[in-house]
């Protein structure tokens, strides 16, 4: 089956938690569009993934913050992570002004 559509429509105008939609998954990759609105990770939380992700801000911005580092890196439209499987990191911010949408790679 052919699937398709637009990462920018159906994107909520308020959101109690951040807006994770697998878009595609097979065995070894699954593909998310995350749309934030203001939110952040938890206090003390933070990701700790079994599989890689790649990671790009299509639209908003957001600070992420990787275990170790002292400041959060900025991320903006057009700005990609590569993070390694089991690098502790956390979302410090997103854009309070407009959805920060995400499109997200998980591979093994």
């Amino acid at each position: 089956m052919i699937g398709g559509g637009n990462l920018f429509d159906e994107i909520p105008t308020s959101l109690p938690g951040e807006q994770f939609t697998t878009l595609l998954e097979t065995p070894n990759i699954r593909i998310e569009r995350i749309v934030s609105r203001g939110h952040a990770s938890p206090p003390d939380f933070w990701y700790d993934q079994d599989e890689a992700e790649w990671v790009v801000v299509l639209q908003g911005s957001a600070g992420i913050l990787f275990d170790g580092e002292k400041s959060p890196r900025t991320l903006k439209r057009g700005d990609h992570v590569a993070i390694p499987a089991h690098t502790r990191h956390r979302i410090a911010w997103t854009d309070a002004q407009e959805p920060t949408v995400w499109l997200a790679v998980h591979h093994r």
